[in-house]
């Protein structure tokens, strides 16, 4: 159940593009097809779901306060986060790399469609917001981290294919002038902004704990006695 929670939570609420606006550049550039929005949603995917569990690893076994006791206890005094956007940068990178190699052999239309875009995904900074989230927020296993880089790529999937989907139609409407091109897309993209605010409160019931009423009957289970006794302080 929480990883179904922490799923859902990542696509629809903590969603990278639409909640804190992360890696617009390649959203509204490689947004203009669906079949190149597909292409580059399932790169952002496999790069979150491969990187965000491995700088897990690294966060808590080599950058964390006293992370590296597992090679001796005499290093318990040594802190490395400040590697962090390093060593994070540079999984990611690796990752890209993979990815780019792996498209351009199996698929080179798709390759030469998404262009500089591909390999610009290692400085995305949804990719690296990925792993900062999950590091602020101190998620607690390996199994959770992955759960939560699928669902975070699974949001971004999820908004450039809506996006590119909105921006084919509307392509042939009678947008006005000034608005054609990325005003209407950032417009469009406004309104689905506060759409996806409307989960909110998707997975927040049951969380807070019923309230205790207060009950007007005194200690005997009276209630004449006691509205008796208030009409007469009253009197």
């Amino acid at each position: 159940m929480e990883h179904i929670e922490l799923f859902f939570k990542s696509v629809f609420i903590d969603n990278m593009v639409f909640a804190t606006f992360l890696g617009m550049c390649s959203y509204l550039a490689v947004s203009k097809k669906v079949s190149t929005a597909i292409g580059l949603g399932a790169a952002v995917t496999f790069v979150l779901a491969i990187t965000v569990p491995l700088n897990w690893l690294l966060d808590q076994y080599v950058l964390q306060d006293g992370a590296l006791t597992w090679l001796h206890p005499s290093l318990i005094d040594y802190d490395l986060s400040f590697l962090s956007f390093i060593l994070f940068i540079a999984t990611i990178a690796t990752m890209v790399q993979l990815v780019e190699i792996i498209v351009e052999k199996f698929s080179p239309s798709l390759y030469n469609s998404l262009g500089i875009f591909l390999p610009l995904i290692a400085v995305n900074c949804a990719i690296l917001g990925g792993s900062l989230f999950m590091q602020s927020r101190e998620i607690a296993s390996i199994q959770l981290a992955t759960t939560y880089g699928i669902g975070s790529g699974f949001g971004f999937f999820l908004a450039i294919l809506a996006i590119a989907a909105i921006r084919e139609k509307i392509r042939y409407s009678s947008v006005p002038g000034p608005l054609r091109g990325l005003g209407i897309t950032f417009i469009i993209t406004g309104l689905m902004a506060i759409g996806f605010m409307s989960f909110g409160g998707m997975l927040t019931g049951g969380d807070e704990p019923a309230k205790e009423t207060v009950s007007d009957k005194n200690e005997d289970g009276n209630e004449d006695d006691l509205v008796y006794k208030i009409n007469q302080e009253i009197n």
